[in-house]
């Protein structure tokens, strides 16, 4: 990490595929993957799939309220980023499972600490609207 004159800390990247990660930069790769975290269907599919690997009917009654819709496309997003594995077993009717890659589950450490650290302050967080 680095400080620029007082500016954000900011991070070399290991790869040296992007320049400096700066999350608060408007062109930083890093916003797209923040983006796709901080969804709250994200968060919840990932926190259901840390049990294990996971059918489609199982995580749409999981995750209570969640269109079949949404669910593919989040599923899709988690996949395309690598948090995410679909493996389709060939039976009839095709069996299809998703399960959290390596990169899945080290993000749901924090995102664990962000859901149950919501559960714990539920009533001290005044009403969203």
């Amino acid at each position: 990490m680095k400080s620029e004159g007082g500016r954000a800390m900011t991070m070399e990247c290991a790869t040296g595929k992007h320049d400096p990660h700066d999350v608060y930069a408007a062109q930083c790769p890093c916003r797209e993957v923040l983006d796709l975290l901080a969804n709250k269907w994200s968060a919840l599919a990932i926190g259901a799939m840390e049990e294990g690997p996971q059918r489609f009917g199982h995580l749409q009654r999981r995750l209570q309220g969640v269109s079949p819709k949404v669910l593919t496309q989040t599923l899709r997003r988690l996949e395309s980023a690598g948090f995410v594995a679909r493996t389709i077993y060939p039976a009839v009717p095709l069996h299809v499972e998703y399960a959290l890659t390596g990169l899945g589950r080290s993000v749901a450490i924090p995102l664990a600490g962000l859901r149950a650290w919501v559960e714990d302050h539920l009533d001290e967080i005044q009403p969203v609207s």
